[in-house]
């Protein structure tokens, strides 16, 4: 990128980010935006930010939409993130949902997935439950999506560098649910990855996956501003079977839903009740 971003030019980004993702942009996050566009610019010979806008307005664009989207998507994960929602699913859900359920499957959405360490961590846990529980919780589907088609072709191949693995997975569950691959990596074993089934969805739009019994939208919302929160958080609610769990960040909270959702107390953790 030659030219110094304008004021205008940032103002026409930030709307064009948040009419196509939902991501809403800080003040002062130009160098941030240079940065993560510079080689789209270079490669579509393109010179400053108002020149893209002006290419993504034809008709036609919608790979290169993508491929910004993905540019400025923060794609920040690992495993078992945060921990206690792990512990929470492992110690209150799945025993609830193996006696609720006993003839019906599990369903779970994760949503905002990444390259798919979230899903990939949730079958883990499944896993151990049936191992510790034989007979418990034989039918369980988990749904996984996020917007950026890359990272999605990484949680499908389910193969991860060593420093990727090293972000929080033990050394006992990389031995029971990896396998070496020939280049160095780590790939998934056969019976997590089933578990999980991929897909490309935008939280911006309507939601066509059908009824879960626990939703996981995790460190998304708050990219997003408060009056699409309380939309997605709205939508997410009619996704829930009678009785199912909304799972969120540590750092995000319904804001005012309170006649959606009943806040359930997890020492540590809160998750949400569908009412």
């Amino acid at each position: 990128m030659k030219a110094e971003i304008t004021p205008q030019e940032y103002d026409a980004f930030k709307t064009f980010l948040q009419d196509a993702c939902g991501i809403l942009l800080g003040d002062n996050k130009q160098y941030l935006v240079k940065s993560r566009l510079r080689r789209i610019l270079e490669d579509n010979n393109l010179n400053s930010l108002g020149e893209l806008l002006d290419r993504l307005k034809r008709p036609g664009r919608s790979n290169l939409k993508e491929v910004v989207i993905d540019a400025m998507t923060t794609n920040e994960t690992l495993w078992f993130r945060d921990n206690h929602p792990f512990r929470i699913l492992q110690d209150k859900l799945l025993p609830e949902f193996a006696e609720r359920k006993s003839a019906q499957p599990l369903r779970i959405w994760s949503a905002a997935c990444s390259t798919g360490q979230e899903p990939y961590s949730t079958a883990m846990v499944i896993e151990e439950f049936r191992r510790a529980r034989p007979g418990k919780l034989r039918d369980v589907k988990i749904v996984a999506t996020d917007i950026s088609k890359s990272v999605l072709d990484v949680a499908r191949r389910g193969e991860y560098e060593m420093i990727a693995i090293g972000r929080g997975l033990s050394p006992e569950r990389q031995k029971q649910f990896f396998n070496a691959s020939p280049n160095g990596g780590w790939q998934i074993k056969p019976q997590i990855k089933s578990m999980v089934e991929f897909r490309e969805l935008n939280l911006l739009d309507r939601f066509t996956l059908g009824k879960f019994d626990i939703v996981m939208c995790r460190n998304v919302l708050i990219y997003f501003s408060a009056e699409l929160k309380k939309d997605i958080l709205t939508r997410l609610h009619g996704s829930l079977n009678p009785g199912g769990y909304l799972i969120l960040g540590a750092s995000e909270s319904l804001n005012g839903l309170s006649d959606l959702y009943e806040m359930v107390q997890c020492h540590p953790g809160i998750i949400y009740r569908k009412k």
